[in-house]
């Protein structure tokens, strides 16, 4: 398959609080590295964003734009959201998951996927800039949350 790297991280507020941002679309160029634009292409069967819905992003990673669609395949705030490319250079999944820990949440991202067939010589030091830069990204995500919960 490619790549699969998990990245964790405490952050110390309730798991309601950390996920009513990272779930929403809106915020992903605010908090994920690489990111320019995120915009709802496609709203769930009920509407809005949900089991169903496609995110388009516009980024970039490894000194090269992506433009690629993910599609919510569950949703289950606070808890998980799970989207899986549609439309990208490449296969991936993104899961973002989040549990109640001593003293707040244990945030975690998840990515699989990746280069295929002769390009998986790739996997190794794409894995390693995927782990680096989901790191970035909750540092960054409880960086953005603890700032705004600052009186």
């Amino acid at each position: 398959m490619g790549i699969d790297v998990t990245v964790r991280r405490e952050i110390a507020l309730p798991p309601e609080r950390v996920a009513a941002y990272a779930m929403d679309w809106r915020h992903d160029a605010e908090w994920t590295q690489g990111i320019r634009r995120a915009e709802l292409t496609r709203e769930a069967d009920g509407g809005g964003f949900g089991t169903g819905a496609e995110v388009t992003r516009a980024a970039r990673f490894l000194g090269r734009r992506i433009d690629y669609v993910l599609r919510v395949t569950a949703y289950d705030p606070p808890w998980v959201l799970d989207m899986e490319s549609v439309v990208a250079p490449m296969p991936m999944r993104v899961t973002y998951s989040f549990q109640p820990y001593p003293g707040g949440t244990l945030a975690a991202i998840r990515v699989r996927g990746g280069p295929a067939g002769p390009a998986r010589v790739l996997a190794g030091p794409m894995a390693r800039q995927v782990r680096r830069a989901l790191g970035k990204d909750l540092r960054d995500l409880e960086r953005r949350l603890t700032r705004d919960q600052a009186p």
